[in-house]
C-alpha cells in the first residue's frame, strides 16, 4: 500500500533521472568518450608518464584544443548536410595572417590580431556559403576549389619566408603554452567556444533549424525556413572558428610556414564522423565532434607508446571512421523500421 501512495513528484523524478541515465549511457558521445578513457590507461599503462607527468598531463589537453575548434564548425556544417573541405587552408592564412601583422605592424593588441583572424576566417567561410547556397553547386565542389586557391593564395604570399617564435609579442606565445589552475589557456579558450557552440545548436530556434535542414532539406523549404540563410551561416561559422584556429596555431607552434593547417580539413571531418556526426547530416553533436578530436590525436600519441608500427596508427584511424559511418547506417535504419512500426500500431 505505501508503494501505491508513494508522492507522485517522487516517481517523476525518478523517472526523469532513470531516463536522463540511459541517454547518457546510450550516446554515441558516451562511446567514444569509453573508447578515449580505454586508450589513455593504455598507453599510461605501458608508459606512466603518458599521463601523469607534468608535460604528459599537459600535451593530452593542449595538443587537441585547436583541431576541435575546427571540428566543431566542421560538424556545424555536416549537420545541414554539407562539408567545408577548405578549413585547413584557413587555418593556414590566418596563422600566416597572424605572423605577419605582429611582425609588420609594431604594439598591435592582441585582441585586434584575433578579430583579424576570425573576420578572415568568416570572410572566406562566406565565400564557400554563398556559392553553395545559391549557385546550388554541392560544398564538396565547392570547397574542394576553395581549398585549393585559398592554399595557392597561402603558398604565394608566405613563399620561402615563414614565422618565427621571436616574432611574436611573448604574451602571445603564452596562450599556447601557459595554464590556469592547471589547465592550458588554449584548452579552455577552445572548452568556452564548445560550450557556446552546444548552447546555441540546442537551445536557440537557428541552430535547431540546422538540424532540421540536414535531416530533409525539402521538407525545410517546405516548412518555410530560410534554408539558404542557415547554410551560408554554417560555413561563415565554420570559417570562423578556422580562423581563430590559425590564430591559436602561431601561438602553440610558434613557427608558421606555407604548410600550416595542411591536412587538417580531413582531420575536421575524421573527428567529427568518429564523434557520431552523420555525413548525410541531421544527426550529431559538437560534443561528439570535439571528443572525437581529442581521441583522434590521443591514438597518435599513444599507439607509438603502445609499440604500433605507423602504418598500423594511420589503419586504426581509418577503421574507427569506417565503424562510425556504418554504426550511423545501421542506426538509421533501426530509427527508419521503428517509426514505421510505430505507424503501423497506430493504425
Amino acid at each position: 500500500m505505501s508503494a501505491t501512495l508513494a508522492p507522485a513528484g517522487r516517481t517523476g523524478g525518478a523517472d526523469r533521472l532513470g531516463r536522463v541515465v540511459r541517454q547518457v549511457v546510450t550516446a554515441r558521445e558516451t562511446g567514444i568518450a569509453l573508447a578515449l578513457v580505454i586508450i589513455v590507461v593504455a598507453a599510461t599503462t605501458a608508459n606512466p608518464n603518458f599521463l601523469f607527468s607534468p608535460d604528459g598531463f599537459r600535451d593530452l589537453l593542449l595538443t587537441p584544443s585547436v583541431l576541435l575548434l575546427v571540428a566543431v564548425g566542421q560538424a556545424i556544417v555536416l549537420v545541414t548536410r554539407n562539408v567545408d573541405l577548405s578549413v585547413g587552408s584557413v587555418v593556414g592564412l590566418t596563422a600566416y595572417l597572424t605572423g605577419r601583422l605582429f611582425s609588420d605592424i609594431d604594439g598591435i593588441p592582441i585582441v585586434a590580431v584575433f578579430a583579424a583572424g576570425i573576420l578572415l576566417g568568416g570572410l572566406l567561410g562566406a565565400v564557400n556559403g554563398l556559392l553553395v547556397a545559391w549557385a546550388k553547386v554541392p560544398a564538396l565542389v565547392i570547397t574542394l576549389g576553395t581549398m585549393y586557391i585559398y592554399r595557392g593564395v597561402n603558398v604565394a604570399w608566405t613563399g620561402s619566408d615563414r614565422i618565427n617564435a621571436s616574432d611574436l609579442p611573448r604574451a602571445f606565445r603564452g596562450l599556447g603554452t601557459d595554464q590556469l589552475v592547471g589547465i592550458p589557456i588554449l584548452t579552455i579558450i577552445a572548452l568556452v567556444v564548445l560550450i557556446a557552440a552546444a548552447w546555441y545548436l540546442r537551445n536557440i530556434r537557428g541552430g535547431r533549424e540546422f538540424y532540421a535542414i540536414g535531416s530533409d532539406p525539402g521538407a525545410a523549404h517546405l516548412y518555410g525556413l530560410k534554408v539558404s540563410q542557415r547554410i551560408v551561416t554554417a560555413f561563415v561559422v565554420s570559417g570562423a572558428l578556422a580562423g581563430l584556429a590559425g590564430v591559436l596555431y602561431a601561438a602553440r607552434y610558434g613557427t608558421v610556414s606555407s604548410a600550416a593547417g595542411t591536412g587538417w580539413e580531413l582531420q575536421a571531418i575524421g573527428a567529427a564522423v568518429i564523434g557520431g556526426v552523420a555525413i548525410s547530416g541531421g544527426v550529431g553533436t559538437v560534443w561528439g565532434a570535439a571528443i572525437g578530436a581529442f581521441l583522434l590525436l590521443t591514438i597518435n600519441r599513444a599507439l607509438p607508446i603502445l609499440g604500433i608500427d605507423d602504418f598500423w596508427q594511420r589503419a586504426v584511424v581509418g577503421v574507427l571512421i569506417l565503424g562510425s559511418i556504418v554504426l550511423d547506417r545501421v542506426l538509421a535504419v533501426r530509427q527508419h523500421r521503428r517509426l514505421i512500426a510505430q505507424r503501423e500500431e497506430g493504425r
